[in-house]
């Protein structure tokens, strides 16, 4: 039989953090419902809601550290906020301006037809395409 934190703790150690009492439940929080967006300020008052008392500066080092070790990816859609996404895949997003939600696109339903060539010394790590949206 499976404990509960077994899951989370095996991905933390797999990624080569130490499982402190702060990333088990953060990582809890994250990766046992299913892939999703959030910010920092959201995890941090759901981790409040289940009782989780921490900073919310400790949950920025933790997202922070998650997406350095490949468990997060952070998805800039301005200057002033961040989501972090539990699903690392290929994939893009579309960024609703009027209610703050961030919605997968799937990695082959954008055509990327043409780059500019990397300056010297550089190469194109990545593409992130955010379509932005607003209601009608």
């Amino acid at each position: 039989m499976m404990r509960p934190f077994t899951p989370v703790l095996k991905r933390l150690t797999v990624a080569g953090l130490r499982p402190t009492r702060q990333r088990m439940a953060l990582a809890r929080l994250l990766f046992e419902g299913g892939d999703r967006h959030v910010t920092a300020e959201q995890l941090h008052r759901q981790a409040e809601k289940d009782g989780v008392k921490m900073s919310l500066a400790t949950v920025y080092n933790t997202l922070n550290r998650f997406t350095l070790a490949g468990l997060l990816r952070e998805v800039v859609v301005d200057s002033k906020r961040s989501y972090f996404d539990t699903n690392t895949t290929d994939h893009h997003h579309f960024y609703n301006q009027d209610t703050a939600e961030l919605t997968d696109i799937p990695g082959d339903r954008v055509i990327v037809s043409s780059l500019p060539q990397s300056p010297d010394g550089a190469v194109i790590d990545g593409i992130d395409v955010i379509v932005r949206l607003r209601n009608i």
